[in-house]
């Protein structure tokens, strides 16, 4: 049996992206909730209906139906309408921990919407792939519903 150690860059993701919204803080707060809950989309477009327990400590999950389902984290802060941290395994089941906050600030034409990304395990390459693409979908989904709720 050999055994190997990964190296600190193979067991971490760090992801800092940002969009600006065309839509007042409020509004991109609750497209936000919407968003990465009842109205989750994968990136393909298909539903993936999520439900947000918004509140401290509240959790994040995917109901399958008959006691089935994923647990994605759990809330580790919320300001309205200003920051939504979330922590727990995420998308990813496997040994991991893995943290997504969510920064609102007021701009000038709206609202800027700050995402950081960061986790730490045993993250496939097939994982480190996808996650731009994915959380970069979530974002513009948001992007969509708070300046469609400003019309």
């Amino acid at each position: 049996m050999t055994l190997t150690t990964p190296n600190l860059d193979e067991m971490t993701v760090q992801m800092d992206r940002e969009i600006c919204i065309q839509a007042n803080l409020a509004n991109s707060f609750d497209a936000l909730v919407e968003q990465i809950g009842a109205e989750h989309t994968a990136p393909d477009g298909a539903p993936m209906p999520m439900t947000l327990e918004a509140w401290p400590g509240g959790r994040w999950f995917r109901d399958l139906g008959d006691d089935n389902g994923h647990h994605w984290g759990h809330v580790q802060a919320i300001k309205r309408p200003t920051l939504l941290e979330i922590s727990g395994p995420l998308f990813m089941s496997y040994a991991v921990a893995a943290n997504v906050q969510y920064r609102l600030t007021e701009a000038a034409d709206g609202t800027l919407l700050t995402m950081r990304f960061s986790a730490l395990g045993l993250i496939p390459d097939e994982h480190r792939q996808g996650m731009e693409g994915g959380w970069m979908h979530l974002m513009h989904q948001v992007k969509t519903a708070a300046e469609g709720k400003s019309r």
